[in-house]
Parts: structure tokens; sequence; C-alpha cells
């Protein structure tokens, strides 16, 4: 697979967390776009995410970058659309959260720093605090949801002047589909 071939990561969404529910584009489509397909791929996303882990993630990581990442998409919809949230996606969220012991070891360098992971399993554990962080706190209320129904992408809207994710496509699409809606109506 060339550079050309591989989807490209978004890093558009507003949290780290929220970029990686982004590393599945077009979720809801009949064809979504995996852009984390193996275990090379997720290292990039990591060090790009300024996460990279001591060790390189191998295929069980994968699984559970995923996994966390299909935990917390249930999550992040029910909070925006102000919905109890799923009991199977809750509890998986907090076996997750009670598996990695990840202390905080601050660096000082020329900015300060967070020491780097150890494992993967210790950087999506940093991920998963900063989700179940923004889920119930006061940030919650910064959360939308994309109108394309393929789409659907969580991403922030501190404004709420937002009206699709940051994806290029989605706006388009439905700027498209708005300007033929008035053309039809004649308003």
């Amino acid at each position: 697979m060339t550079d050309e071939d591989r989807p490209a990561f978004r890093f558009d969404c507003g949290a780290t967390w929220l970029n990686l529910l982004a590393t599945r584009g077009r979720h809801f489509s009949a064809h979504p776009v995996e852009r984390l397909a193996t275990p090379e791929r997720l290292a990039e996303w990591l060090d790009r995410s300024e996460l990279p882990p001591a060790r390189p993630p191998v295929a069980e990581d994968l699984r559970r970058a995923h996994a966390l990442r299909e935990t917390l998409r249930p999550l992040a919809l029910a909070v925006v659309e102000e919905q109890p949230p799923p009991a199977e996606a809750v509890a998986g969220l907090t076996r997750f959260l009670g598996e990695e012991g990840d202390p905080v070891r601050l660096l000082a360098a020329d900015r300060l720093l967070r020491e780097r992971p150890a494992t993967t399993g210790a950087a999506l554990a940093r991920i998963a605090r900063q989700a179940a962080d923004h889920l119930t706190g006061p940030e919650r209320h910064t959360l939308a949801v994309c109108p394309e129904h393929d789409c659907r992408g969580v991403f922030t809207n501190p404004t709420g002047r937002r009206r699709w994710c940051p994806s290029p496509s989605c706006a388009s699409r439905g700027r498209v589909r708005a300007h033929r809606e008035r053309r039809r109506t004649g308003s």
C-alpha cells in the first residue's frame, strides 16, 4: 500500500479521543473507511497524537484501539443526544480505565511534557481518561454530531454554529442537498 492509498488521518475534531473516533470514517455507511488498519498505522497515529509508546504496537494493541474507539462512539452519541448511555459501553469504558496504570510523570524540557507512555495500552488509557473527563464534565456541552446519516462524527462545537463535522465532504454534501431542496420547493 502506497501513501496515496492510505486514508488520511483526521486531527480536526477538537480532542485526541474524538480524533480516535475519526479513525473510522463514514462509520454508518455501507463502506466505512478504516484508517487504523495495521499496527504500523496505529503507531503513526499515536505518534502524530503525541502519544508514541516506548514499544511499538502489535496486533493485540490494534484490536484494543478498535475496541476503545467502538466503546467510546455510542457513549459520545448518547451524551450529545442527551440519551441514557448504553450500559454495555459504560461497563466497557470502566473496565478499560481500570486495566492500565499510567501515573502522571512530568518532564521539564523546552516546554512542559508528560513522560511518554510505556505501552500502547498506557497511551490508550490516556485517551480513555480524556474521553471520560470530556463526557462527564462541563465540556460535554460543546460536543456535536454531524447530521450526515453515514458519518455521525462527533466533534467539539463550542460556539454552536457548526452544522457539520470538520470533514469537507460532509459539509459539501449537506450544502448540495439543501440547495437542491430549496430549488425543488422554490424557496
